[in-house]
């Protein structure tokens, strides 16, 4: 088979497509013919290299997938040769308290394919079967391959971390990216209202039509002071935030009394310098989220498969042009999520 293979850390030339031997499904495992591929931030992570963390390598990227079960193992069961299906894009122990809680992106044992393990930037992978999620009938294969991490991940920290209600004001930063574009719909699903920031007026105008309600350009606006205007100085409920140093300290300043900020990364860089005053003048809460559990994941496929909530492509590209795709990555020149195929 062909897959994405990365050696060293590194610019988009350390990206290769190699040819490797075809995988063999173990007894509790099930082999997918990949389809789609979606690109994540957490790729350009595992080919760039984090300072601090050691990343598996050789690996094979790629931690959201979509195809068709081509061989099952001989303990498995509840998925069958022909199905189609989606990756559960982490996996667990499934033996610890975290994980018996329910709360399996807690397990000490947590991992996601294409950053523990080889993932699915391939035409072939063998996964868990507990792993191994239906499509809905509604959704294709390009569609499946676009929200699982970013969905869940924008689930997690706005519904089970923020607690977000009816009538709370949101700001969701870079709201083009794929988490982004997540949280907009979850937060406008929640009955929230959703202000969001973003680098151009296209995306500003695309974040609209996915129920934004108020727009902000940080480049050529303070996002703050465009805040206290829309919130009439008030502030907002919640910030949701994954870009990092270049906005932090201003998120917190964007908070409402009670306020909470929610972070899930730091692509600008992870250093922070803010007055810590306001965090108990106002009673303020920092929450860092990771993931999310299986079963918000299975909440989010059900409210996909009804059309409630719906997976944004920006584009479609062949696997052999994954360097094209991770740079526009890099230059933020997207909205959304780009599939690859095999």
């Amino acid at each position: 088979m062909q897959a994405v293979r990365i050696h060293e850390h590194g610019d988009v030339d350390v990206l290769q497509i190699e040819q490797l031997p075809d995988p063999q499904p173990r007894a509790h495992e099930v082999l997918i013919r990949v389809k789609a591929i979606g690109l994540n931030h957490l790729d350009t992570w595992v080919r760039r290299g984090v300072e601090g963390h050691q990343f598996p390598l050789p690996i094979t990227p790629g931690c959201d997938f979509s195809g068709v079960v081509e061989a099952v193992g001989e303990v498995v069961q509840g998925v069958a040769v022909g199905d189609r299906v989606l990756a559960a894009p982490g996996f667990a122990c499934g033996r610890c308290q975290a994980c018996a809680q329910g709360a399996d992106n807690l397990c000490r044992h947590y991992g996601i394919f294409g950053e523990t393990c080889d993932g699915g930037c391939a035409e072939l992978i063998a996964i868990p079967a507990v792993n191994a999620l239906p499509i809905p009938a509604a959704l294709d294969f390009e569609q499946a391959a676009a929200f699982p991490l970013t969905f869940l991940t924008a689930w997690h920290m706005l519904v089970a971390r923020c607690e977000v209600r009816p009538g709370d004001d949101v700001l969701i930063h870079a709201a083009g990216s794929g988490v982004g574009s997540a949280a907009v719909q979850i937060a406008r699903l929640f009955g929230a209202r959703v202000i969001v920031t973003a680098s151009t007026p296209a995306k500003l105008d695309a974040a609209r039509a996915h129920g934004a309600h108020e727009t902000i350009n940080y480049e050529e606006e303070d996002f703050v002071k465009a805040v206290k205007g829309f919130t009439d100085r008030r502030g907002v409920d919640i910030v949701f935030e994954h870009v990092g140093e270049k906005t932090f300290a201003g998120s917190l300043r964007c908070l409402a009394k009670g306020g909470r900020v929610v972070t899930c990364g730091a692509t600008t860089g992870p250093k922070l310098e803010a007055d810590l005053r306001p965090l108990f003048f106002k009673s303020l809460s920092i929450l860092g989220s990771t993931m999310g559990s299986r079963g918000e994941l299975l909440q989010i496929l059900e409210l996909m498969g009804r059309g409630q909530l719906e997976p944004v492509i920006d584009r479609v590209l062949p696997m052999s042009a994954v360097r094209e795709a991770h740079a526009a990555m890099g230059n933020r020149e997207l909205f959304g999520k780009i599939i690859l195929t095999p």
